[in-house]
C-alpha cells in the first residue's frame, strides 16, 4: 500500500540519485549508469510533450527545482494546475506498479542486448 509521487517526480528523482551515484564510481561502470539516469528521464519528458510543455525545458526545470529544494514531490505539471508539487496536487502511483514497470524495462533492454544479430529482408 506504499505509494510514490507521480508526475515524474519519482522519475527524477530516482535519475537524480543515479547520477549523484554515477559521479562516485571511477571505471566504465559509471557509462550505464548514466544511462539508466538518462532512460529514467523518458517519462517525464513524455508526460510534459503529451500535455502541450516543452518536454526538455519542463524536465530541466524540474531536475533543478528538485535540487535546490531538496523536495522530490515535484513532477510536470500535466494538469496545469500552477504547482509542481505532486503532493499537493495529489498525483500518485502505487510502489508495485513503479516496480514492475522498471523491472519490466529492465528486462526488456535485457532481451534486446542479447541479440547480436539482425537480419534484413534483402539479406536472405
Amino acid at each position: 500500500r506504499a505509494i510514490v509521487y507521480g508526475g515524474g517526480a519519482a522519475e527524477i528523482s530516482c535519475s537524480l540519485a543515479v547520477e549523484d551515484a554515477a559521479n562516485k564510481v571511477i571505471d566504465v561502470e559509471h557509462y550505464a549508469m548514466r544511462a539508466f539516469a538518462d532512460a529514467l528521464q523518458a517519462i517525464p519528458i513524455a508526460l510534459a510533450e503529451n500535455s502541450g510543455l516543452p518536454p526538455i525545458e519542463s524536465l530541466t526545470a524540474v531536475k533543478r527545482r528538485q535540487l535546490e529544494e531538496k523536495n522530490p514531490y515535484l513532477g510536470i505539471d500535466c494538469n496545469d494546475v500552477g504547482t509542481n508539487d505532486m503532493r499537493e496536487q495529489s498525483v500518485f502511483e502505487t510502489v508495485m506498479g513503479k516496480k514492475q514497470q522498471l523491472f519490466l524495462a529492465t528486462q526488456v533492454c535485457k532481451m534486446i542486448l542479447k541479440i547480436d544479430d539482425v537480419i534484413k529482408p534483402s539479406d536472405f
